[in-house]
């Protein structure tokens, strides 16, 4: 087998579509294999009795990465269609309010979005004076990561030439606390000590716990994760975020991408230090002349946690002055927060008089590190465990339940090939390097990883990204170091 054919992409998740679209666009034939029969990979839809729900992410941040794909790859020349992103998803700011916290001992705060001010000030109403500035001071603080580490850690891409111990120390200036520190806070810690408050402080351990971390374990660094939203806002796309997978394999399809679903691939295929193609399951080989691989790989468990997730179908209107994302705060210290998303989405209901709710928290991985959730006992205590949090909140779903679905980390493992069903979070400086995912390159020339196990980790924004630095690094070549 000689290294001819197309570029080979393994999975139709979305940074492997990412890659495909930018790959099409630079004149390369590209094949997509995935073993499913659909495309989107974790974000995925649940359809039923006119109701409709993502079960990936819900939400959007940093738009800016799907809004420079759409734009890189919009067809050129007089008569061809509209191309940019806003011409193919109804994108829009959750705003007002862009997260609604509600505290165990019955506080609750509505968040603005793209607002600092008017972030502080609410906190001041809420928590009392001094504390939307002990907030905006850590942000601060979290700003001055993102600048320093934007570029190693999201812009460019991370080969087995890089130096990955540049990257193992911490960027966050957490205050120093007595003469010596003899080792870096990790995010919880760094909470504590810097915002006082506990409820201020569960906050951003809710924040970071979204993207699949812990707080107790993830380094100081994940502030960044909160400076980001707060900075670039909250975004929503009309349809549930399965409306911007849609949008991509069309883009891709129109730039002559071929898919073939039903495809898993089991190997890839080398010539001397080359590579030279994919064998499928049942035994065909596919020739490539280089290959990009975005799915899971078996047996290698990223770091992160998984997700119990409880989808409700609701009967009554939503009412008015719903926020689209709370945060639901246990009283108990150190127990994960509850997240609801309540969309206003005509498209993902039967009528007016439905409503759509999504209702989820963090919890251990499937397997023998995590839980059995084979188990339909355990399933139905997290499904009332999710449904009290909910009433204790005061959100009064319970009652309006017309009928529900649980997804479990054994249900996300089953859909996408992730192992235990762990949500991979974003690529984090600090922790010795516990943070940073698989490079972008491969053991063999012309094999390159895009998604969330690679470079730069789990996220819409991330996994996006690394389908720009995988092209990047097969259409510039090796030396390449971003901006594709």
């Amino acid at each position: 087998m000689t290294a001819d054919g197309p570029v080979v992409v393994v999975g139709a998740g979305m940074g492997a579509l990412a890659a495909a679209a930018r790959l099409a666009t630079a004149g390369r034939a590209v094949l997509v294999l995935e073993r499913a029969g659909t495309h989107g990979g974790a974000v995925g839809r649940l359809a039923r009795d006119g109701f409709a729900f993502d079960t990936g992410p819900g939400l959007l941040h940093l738009p800016a990465v799907w809004r420079d794909l759409f734009l890189k790859t919009a067809p050129r020349g007089r008569g061809r269609p509209p191309g940019e992103l806003a011409d193919r998803v109804d994108l829009r700011e959750v705003a007002d309010p862009a997260v609604e916290h509600r505290f165990g001992d019955g506080r609750v705060a509505r968040l603005p979005g793209l607002s600092p001010g008017g972030v502080r000030r609410a906190w001041d109403g809420v928590l009392g004076a001094g504390a939307g500035e002990r907030w905006g001071a850590l942000l601060g603080r979290a700003r001055a990561v993102w600048e320093e580490s934007r570029r190693p850690l999201f812009e460019e891409p991370l080969t087995s030439a890089t130096r990955r111990d540049a990257l193992h120390a911490e960027r966050y200036p957490a205050r120093r606390r007595g003469v010596v520190r003899r080792r870096a806070p990790s995010l919880a810690e760094m909470a504590r000590a810097e915002l006082g408050d506990p409820a201020l402080a569960s906050v951003l351990r809710a924040t970071v716990e979204e993207y699949g971390l812990d707080p107790e374990r993830a380094p100081a660094d994940a502030a960044v994760l909160a400076y980001v939203e707060q900075t670039f806002g909250t975004w929503y796309p009309t349809g549930g975020m399965r409306a911007l997978a849609d949008a991509l394999r069309e883009r891709c399809e129109a730039r002559g991408v071929v898919f073939r679903f039903g495809a898993e691939v089991t190997e890839v295929l080398g010539s001397g230090d080359r590579v030279a193609g994919v064998r499928l399951a049942e035994g065909e080989t596919v020739s490539a002349a280089a290959v990009v691989w975005g799915a899971p790989r078996a047996g290698v468990r990223a770091v992160g946690q998984g997700r119990f997730t409880l989808f409700l179908a609701l009967d009554g209107a939503r009412p008015s002055e719903t926020a689209h994302r709370t945060l639901l705060h246990a009283p108990e210290r150190g127990t994960p927060a509850v997240r609801v998303l309540r969309p206003d989405d005509a498209t993902l209901r039967p009528g007016p008089d439905r409503e759509t709710a999504v209702v989820s928290t963090p919890v251990p991985a499937h397997g023998a590190d995590g839980l059995d959730w084979s188990d339909t006992a355990l399933v139905a205590r997290w499904r009332e465990r999710l449904l009290t949090a909910t009433e204790r909140a005061g959100l009064g779903l319970r009652e309006r339940v017309l009928w529900s679905e649980c997804r479990t980390p054994l249900d996300v493992e089953r859909e996408t090939g992730a192992p235990g069903g762990i949500i991979a979070p974003p690529a984090l400086a600090g922790a010795d390097g516990a943070y940073l995912a698989a490079a972008n390159d491969g053991r063999l020339a012309g094999l390159h990883r895009v998604g969330a196990a690679a470079h730069p980790g789990g996220g819409l924004p991330h996994v996006g990204m690394s389908g720009a630095l995988a092209a990047g690094l097969i259409v510039e070549g090796p030396d390449w170091r971003g901006s594709y």
